[in-house]
């Protein structure tokens, strides 16, 4: 594995030099292939204060048996950073593999992000805020476009209201936060036509995340003719991340199907 930082210098907005202020991508595969792949970069949940380990490391892995290359995305996390230091890191990220994509053997034109609940909404806001990158930034890495070209969440936060999650909630706007910065992360709100294909699956008795979540997602992208798959499982707890073989949450099959069916895999 190797660690990428995502700027050479301090990230915008660090508040120090500690591990906790330096974002980083970690290049799970060992893969010697060549030609271009494509790459997902996978986002943990944990509430917008950790990072949970089983789902990080062992998505990338999963990702690479459909000969994908994983990245794990650390990003900063509250209560010492809050919004925009977040999205700066996923949009980054995307930035960062793209603009490195000869060096990294993968396709420019397939680079997806993965997440899972805290994770998961912060790659509804990888696919619902990007940009094109900015010619006249001296940074390279800069002038390249942020939009990923495919989503995959898992029983993801989407909302910042009501039926969000409180603790992702105040960890990424803090403790009181206007209607306008609720409104402006709640990702079903600012789905566009650019948003690029997703897949989702969330359990119908999660009581963590409610499955509302994703119900507003996949009506915002069916409003917006966005491609989308979504699979609500009648029992599928909080956090089941990669699931049991054969268990009723195991939703590796589905998606593999998906990323097949969109050139993925």
């Amino acid at each position: 594995m190797k660690i990428h930082r995502l700027w050479e210098g301090k990230a915008p907005g660090a508040l120090g030099d500690e591990p906790e202020d330096i974002p980083t991508l970690t290049e799970v595969s060992d893969s010697k292939a060549t030609g271009s792949q494509p790459a997902f970069i996978v986002c943990p949940g944990g509430g917008y204060g950790g990072l949970a380990d089983y789902e990080g490391k062992p998505a990338a892995d999963f990702l690479e048996t459909l000969g994908i290359k994983g990245f794990v995305l650390k990003y900063r996390l509250g209560p010492r950073y809050h919004h925009p230091a977040m999205v700066n890191d996923i949009n980054r990220a995307v930035r960062f593999v793209r603009s490195h994509a000869s060096d990294l053997n993968v396709d420019p034109t397939r680079i997806g992000v993965l997440g899972f609940s805290a994770g998961g909404h912060l790659t509804s806001t990888a696919v619902t805020y990007f940009d094109a990158g900015d010619n006249t930034n001296p940074d390279p890495v800069e002038k390249v476009s942020s939009r990923p070209d495919q989503g995959v969440l898992l029983y993801p936060v989407i909302t910042m209201g009501p039926l969000g999650h409180g603790g992702s909630r105040e960890n990424l706007l803090g403790k009181n936060p206007t209607q306008r910065q609720i409104d402006a992360l709640s990702s079903e709100r600012n789905v566009s036509l650019q948003t690029p294909p997703c897949f989702m699956v969330h359990g119908v008795d999660d009581a963590v995340v409610p499955i509302q979540n994703s119900l507003m997602f996949g009506t915002a992208l069916a409003e917006h003719k966005i491609k989308f798959e979504l699979h609500a499982i009648e029992h599928g707890p909080h956090g089941f991340a990669m699931a049991a073989p054969g268990s009723p949450e195991d939703w590796r099959g589905l998606c593999e199907r998906w990323l097949r069916s969109h050139g993925f895999a």
